[in-house]
């Protein structure tokens, strides 16, 4: 499959670490900030092919993870209402609230339903004029643009039975908390490429300049990471801090400037909680007044609700590398 099978090629990856294990003359950590990134560092071992001076820890970069409890708890209560359904990516079904998940909810009668797509959710409300339909607007900014114009359309449609529960959050704070830590150990990141996809890469400009860290855009293949991994370790090793794009075949510096253009219109920066960090300032997503009436908090009287982690979550010290 073009662009998979290239990218798995175990001679080329057989030289990412003879060149890697070449260039290296003293410790470095490296954080991968995305889940995706970490799933396939694992799946393919990547993680044992480089010498011992190089370690990779893993970033906050899963929006499941990520996600606070209190949200998750809001999910539950909209989907336990009568009259509701609630539709989600699969992967949010089995996150833990205070003393359930979405899947219970499911279990014991209430209309969840995993989706696709945003715009599945918006169709489904289309087909049920006498329901609320729910969509669990989860993610980074990969997902945002989806989820705008899913909102969008619900409007230009005349869809007013649709809403989302948001839960957006942002890379570039996140990174900032993780360097601001009196405890933080990492000298240099490989970004989220599908993130830069949409964003492009200057917000990271400032990060770089300001904590003196390399960061490069990234990939998901195994030989995107070994490449990235070389191309950081190169920075951190020739003494530069800049910021680099591995990911050329997708991303580019400015990114998506549509997606980016229907973000800002139906979204605004909010402060956002991260599930064991605790809030991070303007690292969230919000709608913007144009278009609250789609906002479900609201809609169904949940916004003022919160929860409190739990002592002994220890996710947040994970998620920060420490």
């Amino acid at each position: 499959m073009k662009y998979v099978d290239e990218y798995r090629d175990a001679n080329a990856a057989e030289f990412f670490r003879n060149a890697i294990h070449e260039i290296v003359t003293r410790p470095w950590t490296l954080m991968e900030v995305c889940g995706g990134q970490t799933h396939a560092i694992v799946k393919f071992g990547i993680d044992e092919l480089l010498p011992k001076e190089v370690e990779l820890v893993h970033g906050p970069g899963c929006p499941v993870c990520v996600t606070p409890l209190e949200l998750i708890d809001k999910a539950i209560e909209i989907a336990s209402r009568p009259n509701v359904i609630f539709c989600s990516f699969g992967d949010m079904l089995r996150v833990p609230g205070s003393e359930k998940d979405l899947l219970v909810v499911k279990a014991n009668g209430g209309d969840v339903r995993i989706v696709y797509s945003p715009l599945d959710a918006v169709k489904i409300a289309r087909e049920n004029p006498d329901k609320e339909v729910v969509f669990f607007a989860v993610g980074f900014e990969t997902t945002a643009p989806a989820n705008a114009m899913a909102v969008h359309q619900a409007r230009e449609l005349g869809v007013h039975n649709f809403s989302i529960l948001v839960s957006h959050v942002l890379v570039p704070p996140a990174i900032e908390a993780v360097m601001s830590s009196p405890q933080c150990r990492v000298q240099g990141f490989l970004a989220a490429g599908h993130v830069c996809t949409v964003m492009g890469y200057t917000e990271y400009e400032p990060l770089a300049k300001k904590y003196n860290v390399p960061i490069v855009v990234t990939g998901f293949e195994p030989l995107d990471i070994l490449h990235g991994i070389y191309m950081c370790v190169k920075q951190l090793e020739e003494g530069r801090t800049d910021v680099e794009n591995q990911y050329a075949r997708a991303v580019r510096k400015e990114g998506n400037l549509p997606a980016q253009e229907l973000v800002s219109r139906v979204f605004r920066v909010v402060p956002r909680k991260w599930r064991g960090v605790g809030e991070i300032p303007e690292s969230g997503l919000g709608l913007t007044k144009e278009y609250e009436e789609f906002d479900a908090e609201l809609r169904f009287g949940v916004a003022d609700y919160t929860a409190d982690e739990p002592a002994e979550c220890i996710s947040g010290l994970v998620l920060q590398g420490i």
